[in-house]
């Protein structure tokens, strides 16, 4: 047997085989060969050998706290009057859009004037969507907002909006000065790329802590991770754009004399409009994703609804403000891209126009919530959607799931125990039974193997870091369970992705549910898993599967319905049948695709394995995760880094890989 496999495989093959062999040996009896040769380092990097960078950040930040200052302001100064600028904007939005214009404190509080009405605030964005594009918009975010109130959701998601108002603003304009500053300094973008890269990479939950420990908690804070979460793709959007203006346009500027000032605002930024607006929608998108990880330190709203609900395991609460954050975000996108996609005519003039012809829907929206608020005191359903006429589906989720428990409860338990027994258990003794040592090397082969001395360099470097914080085993557990959710979610999405791209009436249904999937907030996946498995890993496994899986399915698809249509032709008329053409042809030439796909799935899931700590994992999630509840600096940064290098790590490799099957199959462009 062994003769016929090593006539098949080549040198390569035979290499990669003995590798993965010694491995498995390596692993199933690592620690005998500790005992034998008395070496107890080989299976746990001893404490001693450890790097202090944890405490030296802890320290870092206690310093920065306490003794820092910068001549006439300390740093603490520095951080009260950031948190004061952010809140008195903050706080006039909530007034106007939920809790109304108050005097005095607590008990003595009363209200002077109350926040806008439900019906002005609908008004408001309908007269948007006819502005922006057309009544078809219109109609959508004014239903999308209707709903908020029929169920319930109008209050909390008027403190959302509140946040997203004054973050993404920030969020907006610090990404645009980066990145002006990217695109005219070389050596600024250099030092910006790292710096984005880690910040998209390291968790939230990670720089939450230090967040935490310099704003405190509150919505402040929570303010100011969203801003930071947000803005790295506003920062590239903005230097990519700029770049990209024509050049007759920049020359027409230099001939008309423009100095570098005006060449900037009146030449460069306008051209990139349409651009920096998609930038704006990243930004928007990536604010309402932070809401419920920002509750966690203070924010209300509906995350903190759906966070709440997780916690109670209350699945019709949770999945209502779910629900209500995924309308909202479809709301304001298809906003900010009609805004985007708006063209101006600037041969038009309006200065010579009565005033109610040049602005007829600010006219009319003034009036509007005049008179809802003045009709308010009259009737009361003109300031708050009544509770009377309130809707819920609670209820039926609840009952849904109770129903599935009783009805399924073997069934479910049989999945969940052959599962765990015959791959979640084994791949996890496996990896973490790998002594470090070996680790470290077969890491530094495959980048060798995939990418050259270069590659196994950066490799080497980043898992050393993970091994001399003393988070090997964290790390192999993230790996674990990073990797059978990949691959899951692989087998899954990749079929799924092939079928639809085959098959327009398939296409159209898995669009939805993938939409569907994508855009529900991560928390959300939590309850209905949780109350169906119990917490532990297969919970944690189901729940990035889904959140995971649709960049297998889109990348799949993608790669079949770009292969070349000739090719095809070819295949049918040299005889090939369908499982022909889809396994000698579709398949291979869609690979790129399908590699870049699981690139995104390892990302995504990456990012849904701190979350997943909240039902019992016990990974580098974890270890973040008990560093936000401790308020531990150093310990939370130092795993957020770990999270982070194992995700460049994984996106290098693949990312090669992906480029050599594209040089193998022809498919990379020649340069002329």
């Amino acid at each position: 047997m062994w003769r016929r496999l090593s006539e098949r495989l080549s040198v390569p093959g035979m290499l990669w085989l003995s590798v993965f062999a010694f491995t498995w040996i390596l692993s199933a009896y690592s620690r005998d060969i500790s005992r034998a040769l008395d070496a107890k380092w080989i299976i746990k990097y001893p404490p001693a050998w450890r790097l202090s960078l944890k405490n030296d950040i802890s320290s870092a930040m206690q310093w920065l706290i306490e003794d820092a200052s910068f001549g006439l302001f300390s740093f603490t100064d520095m951080t009260r009057g950031i948190a004061w600028a952010i809140d008195q904007p903050y706080n006039l939005a909530l007034a106007v859009l939920s809790t109304g214009f108050v005097e005095g404190l607590g008990q003595e509080a009363v209200e002077v004037l109350p926040a806008i009405s439900w019906v002005a605030v609908v008004f408001l964005v309908v007269a948007m969507g006819q502005y922006t594009k057309d009544w078809g918009l219109a109609a959508l975010v004014g239903c999308a907002f209707i709903y908020l109130a029929v169920f319930g959701q109008w209050d909390s998601a008027m403190i959302t909006l509140a946040s997203i108002l004054i973050a993404v603003p920030f969020g907006v304009l610090g990404g645009l000065l980066l990145g002006i500053a990217a695109y005219k300094w070389r050596w600024v973008d250099k030092l910006l790329r790292p710096i984005l890269d880690l910040m998209q990479t390291i968790p939230i939950f990670a720089y939450l802590v230090p967040i935490l420990f310099m704003f405190g908690f509150g919505p402040v804070s929570a303010l100011i991770a969203t801003i930071i979460y947000a803005m790295p793709p506003m920062v590239r959007v903005t230097a990519l754009a700029l770049q990209s203006v024509p050049s007759e346009t920049v020359e027409f500027g230099r001939m008309a004399g423009c100095t570098p000032r005006q060449m900037l605002w009146k030449i460069l930024v306008p051209s990139s409009r349409s651009a920096l607006m998609v930038g704006v929608n990243q930004v928007i998108m990536l604010s309402l994703n932070m809401v419920i990880i920002a509750s966690m330190i203070g924010a209300g709203g509906l995350g903190y609804d759906v966070l709440a609900s997780l916690r109670r395991l209350d699945i019709g609460a949770g999945l209502e403000a779910g629900v209500a954050i995924v309308v909202l975000a479809i709301a304001l996108d298809r906003l900010s891209q009609a805004f985007a996609e708006r063209r101006v005519d600037l041969m038009r003039s309006n200065r010579n126009r009565h005033l109610l012809l040049r602005y007829p829907r600010t006219i009319l929206f003034v009036l509007v919530g005049a008179a809802s608020l003045l009709g308010g005191y009259l009737f009361p359903i003109l300031q708050s959607y009544p509770e009377s006429l309130q809707f819920t589906t609670g209820v039926f989720w609840e009952d849904l799931v109770r129903d599935i428990n009783i009805n399924f409860f073997d069934q479910l338990e049989a999945l969940k125990t052959f599962l765990l027994t015959g791959f979640l258990l084994p791949v996890k003794r496996f990896l973490i039974g790998i002594p470090w040592p070996w680790g470290l090397v077969v890491i530094s082969f495959i980048g060798w193997r995939l990418g050259g001395w270069r590659l196994a360099l950066m490799a080497l470097a980043l898992s050393g870091f993970i091994v001399a914080n003393g988070l090997w085993i964290k790390a192999m557990t993230t790996v674990y369970l990073c990797g059978v959710s990949v691959v899951i979610a692989t087998l899954i999405g990749v079929p799924v992705g092939v079928f639809s791209a085959l098959n327009s009436k398939a296409d159209r249904i898995v669009s939805v549910i993938i939409d569907t999937l994508q855009t529900l907030p991560s928390f959300v996946y939590l309850i209905p898993v949780v109350m169906l498995f119990r917490v532990g890993d297969f919970s944690a496994m189901i729940a990035v599967v889904l959140y995971a899986l649709a960049p297998a399915v889109r990348y799949a698809a993608h790669g079949v319905k770009s292969i070349d249509p000739q090719l095809i032709e070819a295949g049918i008329a040299s005889g090939c049948k369908p499982l022909q053409l889809l396994w000698r042809i579709r398949l291979p030439l869609a690979l790129p695709e399908i590699m870049l796909g699981l690139n995104q799935t390892i990302m995504l899931a990456l990012s849904m394995l701190v979350i997943t700590a909240l039902v019992g994992t016990r990974d580098l999630g974890q270890e973040v995760y008990i560093a936000l509840t401790k308020a531990d600096t150093g310990r939370g940064l130092v795993a957020g880094f770990a999270i982070a290098f194992i995700a460049i790590i994984a996106d290098r490799f693949i990312a090669t890989g992906a480029e050599r099957l594209r040089e193998r199959f022809g498919l990379v462009k020649q340069e002329n």
